[in-house]
């Protein structure tokens, strides 16, 4: 199932560098929508493949072995989903923290393209169809200058399978749409669309993005987050342009970066 956020801390060069050596066969190397993609059978986990990357490039696998998500939880990758990383061009402006947001917008435009109904973000990092987590990322930075944005759908695998405590709570794009698009195809969609995001955010920020986004995350919701720790319940009410999020509205209300919120509870 894919699943999170990275927590902020990255890993070091040479744990990338392992990642890479471990990919089982040579790549297949292609051009596609403006980016250089590298296809790969079975690696440890793509983010760390693309590691050390130029922006603009992307890699795919049929199977990670290692697949991580936020605060090290596992990732299942199985056959038949999409496990991609992209490497994105980062900024030290203040808009560059909602990075993880403007990923999530891309990845929820190109399912929309596919004709998916009922998409909706989970702050900070999943994609949800009603209740069943269709996609999820995992955002590592591991040198200055760019971020490996690792994203996972569920196409046509089957993640309870693997793990049975996903049954009920994970959907595939082969249970939502009739003929799901071959993974080449998604990789196309998805690709594009984040061109399409990070691109205007260099110049503006996320400013022109954010009411989009905000519209994602659905109704205004109660929710409890668990801060490493301590508890806090409140109403959710979307996030800022820094991609905080907002618990409550006025002069009471409480900002919070993704790094900060280990978990999102919606009560």
């Amino acid at each position: 199932m894919p699943a999170g956020q990275g927590d902020g801390g990255g890993l070091l060069p040479n744990e990338a560098s392992t990642g890479a050596s471990r990919a089982k066969c040579t790549p297949s190397l292609s051009a596609c929508e403006n980016w250089t993609l590298y296809e790969y059978e079975t690696v440890t986990s793509t983010n760390l493949v693309a590691a050390r990357l130029p922006a603009w490039s992307a890699v795919r696998a049929d199977l990670q072995t290692a697949g991580r998500g936020r605060f090290q939880r596992s990732w299942v990758s199985d056959r038949g989903g999409l496990w991609l990383s992209a490497v994105l061009p980062s900024g030290a402006t203040p808009g560059w923290r909602a990075l993880p947001l403007v990923v999530g917008l891309a990845v929820c435009r190109a399912l929309q393209g596919l004709g998916v109904n009922r998409l909706r973000m989970r702050w900070p990092n999943d994609v949800l169809v009603a209740d069943r987590k269709l996609a999820g990322l995992l955002l590592d930075q591991f040198f200055p200058g760019s971020v490996v944005a690792g994203i996972g759908i569920n196409v046509r695998n089957n993640p309870a399978a693997a793990d049975p405590a996903l049954a009920g709570r994970v959907v595939t794009l082969a249970e939502l749409i009739p003929q799901p698009p071959n993974l080449r195809a998604l990789t196309r969609a998805v690709l594009t669309e984040l061109r399409r995001v990070v691109e205007p955010m260099q110049d503006s920020g996320l400013s022109l993005l954010l009411p989009e986004i905000n519209r994602l995350w659905g109704e205004s919701r109660e929710v409890e987050l668990d801060l490493d720790g301590p508890l806090r319940r409140g109403r959710f009410a979307g996030v800022d342009e820094q991609g905080r999020l907002l618990l409550g509205t006025g002069p009471g209300a409480e900002a919070f970066f993704p790094h900060e919120v280990r978990h999102l509870t919606e009560l």
